[in-house]
């Protein structure tokens, strides 16, 4: 797990860089857990484009994670590690004892062969999941549920991972990447461990072709654009905006716009 570096044959090699993926054992995804994704292209369901800059980008075959990790006392073996062009997180595919094949996120240190399993009382080994109330104060953690059974929400992406800072009575406070503190309830599941492809953050695109590779659209500036089509266009040659930065349709940019206040009492301190 590397970042492999180009020398600068040309303008967009001369900054590119990409994994190395050494720890990819696999070139091909295990059939029976994939399903076909459909591309939107921004629009939504009378055809209008709603999100911007979306559109294009390589055919993708969407791998079904196990989020919910609820297969309990059963050891699985890593069969291989797999690139996921869905998620910037590498991928697992574990072969249960029974014989059922399933996919989860590669925690960083997991390797071909080793054994992972979900449960109560088990181990506190890298892989391995189990509900809060059974991992110690300090451990770090990552794909972790929100309710119990639905399937984790939080710290899936890349070199991601969160700590378990204390508890006290049907809750935990759990310190997040973003250094917000959160109360989650200790019934709901956790697995060990920070989530690999730890170098994905340095990775340098080079050019726009590898965003348009992604379904990435060109994003224009405002203050590239005339009045009628944003608050910071126009102005005599190359003007600053000169106003706070907004959205076309005048919404301050970096304004908090939380209005959740069901779920206010559960975090217990802000990330900012």
């Amino acid at each position: 797990m590397g970042i492999r570096k180009f020398n600068p044959t040309s303008p967009g090699r001369r900054f590119q860089s990409s994994s190395d993926y050494k720890e990819i054992t696999s070139d091909s995804p295990y059939k029976p857990l994939t399903v076909p994704l459909k591309k939107t292209g921004g629009r939504n369901n009378t055809g209008q484009v709603t999100v911007w800059q979306r559109g294009g980008g390589n055919k993708r075959l969407y791998r079904i994670i196990d989020f919910k990790r609820d297969k309990s006392g059963i050891p699985a073996i890593v069969k291989t590690i797999e690139y996921d062009p869905n998620r910037s997180a590498r991928i697992a595919l574990l072969k249960y004892r029974d014989g059922e094949h399933r996919y989860i996120l590669c925690p960083a240190g997991l390797n071909l062969g080793d054994t992972v399993i979900s449960g109560s009382d088990i181990e506190i080994k890298t892989g391995n999941a189990l509900p809060i109330k059974n991992i110690p104060l300090g451990t770090m953690i990552h794909n972790i549920e929100l309710m119990p059974g639905q399937g984790a929400k939080l710290v899936r992406t890349a070199g991601a991972a969160a700590q378990i800072v204390a508890k006290e009575g049907d809750r935990a406070q759990i310190k997040m990447p973003s250094g917000e503190v959160r109360l989650v309830r200790m019934t709901c599941m956790a697995t060990i461990g920070q989530v690999g492809n730890l170098e994905y953050e340095n990775v340098s695109y080079g050019k726009a072709g590898r965003k348009r590779y992604l379904g990435k659209r060109p994003h224009v500036r405002g203050v590239a654009m005339n009045p009628v089509d944003h608050p910071l266009g126009g102005g005599e040659g190359r003007s600053s905006g000169g106003r706070p930065a907004c959205s076309p349709w005048g919404k301050p940019e970096g304004v908090k716009t939380r209005r959740n206040k069901r779920t206010d009492k559960f975090i217990v301190k802000r990330r900012k």
